[in-house]
């Protein structure tokens, strides 16, 4: 039995950091002596003294063998892993190494349209075809949830020589879907069901969260720590278990995409989650529970307001986590855009992130009880000074159809060339168009651009979102494939 209170590489780096010697190895700033005074006045300076290379002491990220492998192998332990890898790349890293350990050039692979815009880098590095499965949407919220088991079922029978199955688990609202159904129907066709549970890192933890991505049968999940839990942005972790997928795949795809200059601080705050969350994460669970469902209960009884819940179950929309508050301000005649200003600018309140009718909020083991007192009056100040005859909200399609003509990497290596937004109607993407966050793309190398994407993505921009990906963020012009002709 391991021993969850054992920080091994946290323990390594302290030990080195107590050891007198002269340094000539990288980086330049040898342990914060020669850091500029700007930043060690901000930050202090015992981070520059834990920012370490490769000793042998601290082991290797690419090639672990010592205390790196030891924190690995607790964090397996703590999270219902048969084997953990460590990444300092982010989760972006871990669903591209995902897909490139299941899937080669022209291998199809089925997930949803509202991926990560890293699920389409990772087709784009493998050459994967992808099978979009469009997920639940309520038309009512402008929500799209999980996709559903029938729908996957159906695609592996249209498509029974699919190399896996990637969805996302939970949404970027807190929504699960039946996992456990999806993970049954994958593996009945002996197939690997890889999860984006990038958000889903304390599930594992409470059992008034939803299952794990583990628990429910998958195969492969990516975890983005940082996001929910204590470790510092960009630290995220890597989970596998079974035989469906080549544990010797997943580590080569990950030497190619990890940095090989790894950050030990951010290793050491993977260690140190990891530990925190296994010796006391029910407790901080629990009070993390216990602050969400005392914000929702009282920003349930403002007037204006609605909150995203498990209203109805449906395939798409099994359970909730109850750590994620979606707010409906559409009632007030106001967009998300414009209430996340006015709660940031006036308030003092900054949203995860806004869309046309909600704002969200991550409610995590960071928060306190006087964040939830200052988010509710927050939002009692923001009813009160909203007009008393609020605008309607202008209505815009945002649940298009897609039409692919290349795959995402012939695409994105094609001639392209740069037009006029005016002239891109029907051409060719060549380049990654998405409103950020949440990172999904609206139009995709190989993906034909209509009018009601344009429309839209041009609507979003006007009321004060942010466009990403393409490489004239002003939406003026757009990259697209060169016509042959």
């Amino acid at each position: 039995m391991l021993n969850q209170n054992q920080t091994p590489l946290l323990d390594a780096i302290k030990a080195c950091l107590a050891r007198s010697h002269a340094a000539f190895y990288t980086p330049g700033h040898k342990g914060g002596k020669g850091i500029a005074q700007a930043l060690a006045d901000l930050l202090g300076n015992s981070v520059f003294a834990a920012d370490l290379t490769e000793l042998a002491d601290v082991d290797n990220l690419s090639a672990p063998q010592g205390v790196i492998q030891e924190a690995q192998e607790l964090a397996a332990a703590a999270f219902g892993a048969a084997q953990t890898w460590f990444l300092v790349n982010g989760s972006t890293c871990g669903v591209e190494a995902a897909i490139l350990a299941t899937c080669g050039a022209g291998d199809k692979i089925i997930l949803p349209r509202n991926v990560h815009s890293s699920a389409i880098a990772g087709l784009i590095l493998s050459g994967a075809i992808p099978i979009f499965i469009n997920p639940e949407y309520d038309s009512v919220l402008d929500i799209a949830h999980s996709i559903t088991p029938d729908a996957v079922q159906a695609a592996l029978q249209q498509h029974p020589d699919a190399k896996a199955v990637l969805t996302v688990y939970p949404t970027y609202y807190g929504v699960c879907g039946d996992l456990e159904a999806i993970a049954k129907i994958t593996h009945q066709h002996d197939i690997p069901l890889i999860v984006d549970e990038a958000h889903g890192a304390h599930f594992a933890f409470h059992p008034e969260l939803p299952t794990s991505a583990l628990a429910a049968g998958a195969d492969l999940t990516v975890q983005s720590t940082h996001k929910v839990l204590g470790a510092m942005t960009q630290a995220s972790m890597l989970h596998l278990q079974g035989n469906r997928i080549d544990v010797d795949r997943v580590s080569k795809a990950l030497q190619l995409l990890q940095s090989t200059s790894p950050s030990y601080v951010l290793l050491a705050s993977l260690d140190a989650a990891r530990q925190q969350m296994a010796v006391y994460g029910k407790e901080l669970m629990s009070r993390t529970l216990k602050l969400a469902d005392e914000a929702r209960e009282k920003i349930s009884h403002i007037p204006g307001l609605s909150l995203l819940h498990l209203h109805r179950i449906s395939p798409g929309f099994t359970a909730l986590d109850r750590t994620r508050l979606t707010v409906t301000v559409s009632g007030l005649g106001l967009t998300g855009f414009e209430a996340e200003e006015i709660l940031d600018e006036k308030l003092g309140i900054v949203a995860e992130f806004s869309s046309l009718q909600h704002l969200t909020f991550i409610i995590s083991l960071g928060n306190t009880a006087a964040d939830i007192e200052q988010l509710v009056e927050g939002f009692t100040k923001l009813v009160e000074i909203t007009p008393t005859s609020p605008q309607a909200i202008r209505e815009i399609e945002t649940n298009f159809s897609y039409i692919r003509e290349l795959s995402p990497r012939e695409a994105f290596f094609s001639a392209s060339e740069m037009i006029p937004v005016e002239q891109a109607g029907d051409r060719i993407c060549a380049e990654i168009i998405c409103p950020y966050p949440p990172g999904i793309p609206v139009i995709m190398p190989g993906e034909v651009i209509t009018k009601p994407a344009l429309e839209y993505l041009q609507h979003i921009q006007s009321l004060g979102g942010f466009i990403t990906g393409c490489a004239d963020s002003s939406l003026r012009s757009l990259k697209v494939v060169k016509n042959n002709s």
